[in-house]
């Protein structure tokens, strides 16, 4: 006993030495090595970043700390491992194949959660499924989801006794699956997913035997009609039953009686074609959920869902439902917590029962037709609102918002899109909430002097605020900024808010995202902005009147990954420390400013950039070689700057690069030929002074949309391969130097609008092939309004509210986004009733032409032109060679504004049809060789002076001086079966026949005259032997002196 006494410690130091030897301080060895085993099992086909942070080769490395494992803080044993994804692939059809080895994770003895979903796993190792999980006695968490197993994997499950969730959604599952029998072994087994896949009605009453199930997803399957469920007692304990996506009738309701425990039913997304009795509905009496969302139901489920009586959440969003609520039956659902009918066609008046609503806490009335004056309403009533969402209907709402004084719990409200009135009484009152979240944007006003309402001077705790597009007048709200320390998101933008943008002074580490965009702010940035906020990660001010620098505290700004500054008046340099200091930046827009100097250092920290934006400033000097090194940009717009020198060939390494914009620089030297990614569909390089032939480095580019390389000093033909290009919509190539026939080609770009080819030295025919370009504004074409790109911020309501919302999950997606998108719009200079216009957005949708004008063009216009589509709104073949007459098939073109075909050789008379074309604003045959009488001036053609027909002398008519009477009467010219005027002055048919008749005339003459004066008849014969004799005489003499020639 004092042996024992002596010694007690021993198993205390034995203990300490266990756990510190595998507990506190690391992994277990043999799972550290289990775990560097199944890396190296799928390594070459797994996701680089997945381990990416594994110190494989650091044998003092702690595995727990590895990314994707995780351990018990006492044991160090790992309990759950998250592969989720792990497989590279971009779809699960995609996937590559991975055949599944349990003992790989048998080593793990105490793994609680096994995560393998979204892997594309085909099946498994023989003899090493599923079934050897049996080992694993404390796993209660499998996810299977995005894999392509099938129903030979159910036995093997079942072995698994110790599972209480099993995931099994988006399965190779089909039709009535044999082997969930044998599901009756998971005693334990609470929660079970098998949505997205094709199971058919029978599924219910396969799972049966699962006694202890509690909740049950069969949502996107193959379930339709009605359940038909034989045993009675099936699936007592199923609390939670998940039908969404399949195609079930009202009849489903009645069959879902069975499950005399269930409390939520997720119907969404359905077609409940028939009604509803009341005695159905009320035999699901203890049923507290009722989701219905995207459903089509009948209306009628309103007045009779009133025996529903243990209901406390209601969803019917979406679901087409129109006309007024009705005033009984739902109303009478004293529990209710929770109702969603947004998105739906209700309109008129709220119904006054809803006062009995007491216990509401959610409300959402959102996209509907209400209108009425919303003091009027019940909504005062429902004291125990915390969530109240009525915008985008037709409510007028007092501008003080009086009507919520006694909502004294309320933390989020959204008013959008309605109707803001002045109210008649507008004492000022003090609230008795104190709200996280208020948005009134988007508000009819009709109010003179419109200012924030007057309550939020009051409101101490706001999160989220937004108060844009309402055209507010008066001072910055700096005391919104002021008063709320723990704002997030502040959003003004489009207003009418001016005066200097002042911060707070001390720090405010909560706010997220600023805009302030569209207003008439003016004055520097706070030099401390950065500082004061920290944490900022969006910031937009664009479109104000803000100068000065942008401050260096902006380098302190880690986490901010989206600034605006476009069109102010700042000037001056980027600051370093703003350069090395956002890390994190993805968007960067500095448009339309007066920003100088050199662009950014070699060494810049902004590898994250997608979005850089730069145009129209004074940026100087080359461009940036590291913007190589930015490995996700997806488009760079540089445009009117004065940067120089030859384009960087680091840009090759950009292979997600959608829209570049360099134009209008003085950039010098030829277009990489490295060019060659298929992802680019924006090329815009003109107005510089690049030179060498067109780069070779869009063959086959399948997306481009746009080449513009316009106004440089590019030399060579128009390479063959353009008509590889078949989704090209704007061909820019006008004032450069390319010479050479249009080839055949270009007519294979059907997809065009813009095809501009002036100011070059193009020579030979026009191809007659042009009118295969349909110019059609086809909603199948890809739109021209180019990239988008930002985020949304998607925030949990749960953040605000008092008590977590089963319905209202996150905040809608027009307030929550930071409104962080921006166009990179093409815009496209192109010359038309002779002016140049510029063109973007949706009128460029719609802008047609075709500009061939300054060549060397030479022949006929082909009549296949006027054949073109019809939309065609410009056409210019000036400054050319063309000869013949004006193809008639130009009065096809019916929608053409444009036309000018001056300074050629054409020759012939006017068409007549031409008149036929009355949306021409512009029309121009001036200066050819063009004869009789011009167009009848109607329709358009009585607008058109004497310009339009000058250096015509054969031309007569109004509005030219010359008078057709005055003039000799011009011959009739035939016309051809084309239906065009001929451009010579005989029928070429009479005049052959002619010929002959006179030939054949003559001959018989001089036949006669011979046979009948035998005088003459001698002195012809005899001036035919005299010739005869002399053409012998010079032949042989001259053929001697030939031969003794060569022979000497």
């Amino acid at each position: 006993m004092e042996l024992l006494g002596r010694y007690w410690w021993w198993p205390v130091v034995l203990v300490l030495v266990h756990f510190g030897m595998n507990g506190c301080f690391g992994c277990w060895e043999q799972e550290r090595i289990a775990l560097l085993q199944l890396e190296a099992s799928i390594v070459n086909c797994a996701y680089e970043h997945n381990f990416s942070h594994w110190d494989l080769g650091n044998k003092e490395s702690d595995c727990c700390e590895w990314e994707i494992v995780k351990c018990n803080i006492t044991t160090g044993r790992v309990i759950q491992l998250t592969l989720y994804r792990t497989m590279s692939y971009f779809s699960r059809e995609s996937a590559i194949d991975w055949y599944f080895n349990a003992s790989l994770f048998l080593p793990f003895e105490d793994l609680q959660y096994l995560d393998l979903s979204w892997n594309g796993i085909h099946g498994w190792v023989p003899n090493e499924g599923f079934e050897r999980f049996s080992a694993l006695s404390k796993l209660e968490v499998l996810q299977l989801d995005g894999n392509y197993f099938n129903s030979s994997i159910l036995s093997s499950l079942s072995g698994i006794a110790s599972l209480k969730e099993l995931y099994m959604g988006r399965n190779d599952f089909n039709g009535s699956i044999q082997g969930f029998e044998r599901f009756s072994l998971l005693s334990k087994l609470e929660v079970l997913h098998l949505d997205d896949n094709n199971f058919n009605n029978s599924i219910l009453q396969s799972l049966n035997g699962i006694a202890s199930l509690k909740e049950l997803d069969l949502s996107n399957n193959n379930l339709n009609g009605s359940i038909h469920i034989k045993d009675s007692n099936i699936l007592t304990k199923l609390q939670l039953l998940d039908l969404s996506g399949n195609d079930f009738n009202a009849q489903v309701l009645k069959s879902l009686t069975a499950f005399p425990s269930l409390k939520t039913l997720d119907l969404s997304y359905n077609k409940l074609e028939g009604s509803f009795t009341t005695k159905e509905l009320s035999e699901l009496s203890n049923l507290e959920q009722l989701k219905l969302l995207f459903t089509l139901i009948d209306k009628s489920l309103l007045r009779k869902i009133g025996v529903m009586t243990s209901l406390n959440v209601l969803a019917m969003s979406y679901c087409e439902l129109n006309g007024t609520l009705p005033d009984r039956g739902w109303c009478e659902l004293k529990k209710l917590q929770e109702i969603d009918l947004s998105g739906n066609n209700f309109e008129g008046r709220l119904p006054s029962c809803m006062a009995n609503l007491t216990s509401l806490r959610i409300l959402d009335l959102s996209y509907n037709y209400f209108n009425e004056n919303i003091v009027q309403s019940p909504l005062s009533s429902l004291t125990s609102l915390e969530y109240l969402s009525f915008s985008n209907n037709n409510f007028t709402i007092p501008s003080t918002l009086s009507f919520l004084s006694n909502l004294s719990n309320l933390k989020i409200l959204l008013s959008d899109n309605n109707i803001l009135a002045l109210e008649p009484d507008s004492l000022t009152w003090i609230p008795t909430f104190q709200l996280k979240v208020f948005s009134l944007s988007s508000c009819s006003i009709k109010i003179h002097n419109r200012t924030p309402p007057r309550f939020l001077h009051y409101q101490y705790d706001l999160r989220i605020i937004k108060l844009s597009h309402n055209k507010l007048v008066g001072q910055f709200p700096y005391w919104l900024l002021e008063n709320n320390t723990r704002l997030e998101i502040f959003i003004v933008n489009n207003n009418s808010f001016t005066g200097p943008f002042m911060v707070p002074s001390d720090i405010r580490p909560n706010m997220l995202s600023i805009d302030i965009s569209d207003n008439y702010l003016h004055g520097p940035i706070p030099t401390n902005l950065g500082i004061i906020f920290p944490n900022l990660e969006f910031l937009k001010m664009s479109r104000n009147e803000f100068e000065g620098n942008i401050p260096s505290s902006f380098g302190n700004l880690g986490f901010l990954w989206s600034l605006d500054l476009s069109e102010n008046n700042f000037s001056g340099t980027i600051p370093m420390h703003f350069i090395m200091g956002c890390g994190n930046l993805e968007i960067l827009i500095l448009s339309n400013n007066s920003f100088s100097g050199q662009i950014f250092p070699a060494n810049s920290n902004w590898t994250n950039l997608a979005s850089l934006h730069l145009d129209n400033n004074h940026f100087s000097g080359t461009l940036p070689t590291w913007v190589g090194n930015v490995t996700y940009i997806e488009d760079i717009v540089m445009a009117k700057n004065h940067f120089e020198g030859p384009i960087p060939i680091e840009l090759c390494k950009l292979v997600y690069l959608d829209f570049i914009d360099l134009s209008d620089n003085n950039l010098f030297g030829s277009v990489p030929s490295c060019f060659n990614s298929s992802i680019i569909r924006f090329f815009q390089l003109n107005k510089n002074c690049l030179s060498g032939p067109i780069p070779s480095s869009f063959q086959n580019n399948s997306n481009l949309l746009a080449l513009n390389l316009r106004d440089n000093h590019l030399t060579g033909n128009i390479p063959n391969w353009i008509g590889s290009l078949s989704s090209l919509r704007i061909l820019l190539l006008k004032a450069n130097h390319l010479g050479g026939q249009i080839p055949i080609q270009v007519c294979l770009l059907q997809n065009l609008n813009i095809l501009d080819l002036s100011d070059n030295k193009f020579s030979g025919l026009i191809p007659h092939c042009l009118s295969n370009v349909t110019f059609d504004a086809s909603a199948d074409k890809t739109s021209l309004r180019s990239l988008s790109s930002g985020a949304y911020d998607l925030r949990s309501t749960s953040l605000y509210l008092n008590i977590k919302s089963d319905i209202i999950k996150y905040l809608p997606h027009d307030l929550s986004t930071v409104d962080g998108f921006l166009d990179a719009e093409e815009e496209v200079e192109f010359t038309t009733k002779t002016r140049t216009y510029s063109y973007k957005g949706d009128i460029l949708e719609y802008m047609f032409g075709i500009d061939l004008s300054c060549n060397n063009l030479a022949g006929k216009i082909p009549l296949e032109l006027g054949r073109m589509g019809s939309n065609i709104r410009a056409l210019n073949l000036s400054h050319n060679n063309l000869s013949g007459p004006i193809p008639v098939t130009f009065s096809n073109l019916k929608q053409i504004e444009s036309l000018d075909l001056s300074y050629n050789n054409l020759n012939g008379k006017i068409p007549p049809q031409l008149t036929e074309m009355t949306s021409l604003a512009v029309f121009s045959v001036a200066h050819n060789n063009l004869s009789g009488t011009t167009p009848e001036r109607k329709n358009q053609f009585g607008t058109f002076d004497e310009s339009s027909y000058d250096g015509n002398p054969l031309l007569c008519g109004p509005p030219l001086q010359n008078s057709c009477t005055k003039m000799r009467p011009s011959s009739t010219m035939p016309v051809d079966y084309e239906g065009e005027e001929g451009d010579i002055f005989m029928d070429m048919g009479v005049f052959y026949i002619s010929f002959v008749v006179v030939y054949i005339t003559v001959l018989l003459g001089i036949v006669v005259v011979l046979y009948i004066n035998p005088y003459w008849r001698r002195s012809w014969f005899n001036l035919i032997e005299v010739c005869i004799d002399t053409c012998y005489c010079f032949f042989v003499v001259h053929y001697h002196k030939l031969v003794n020639f060569s022979l000497a």
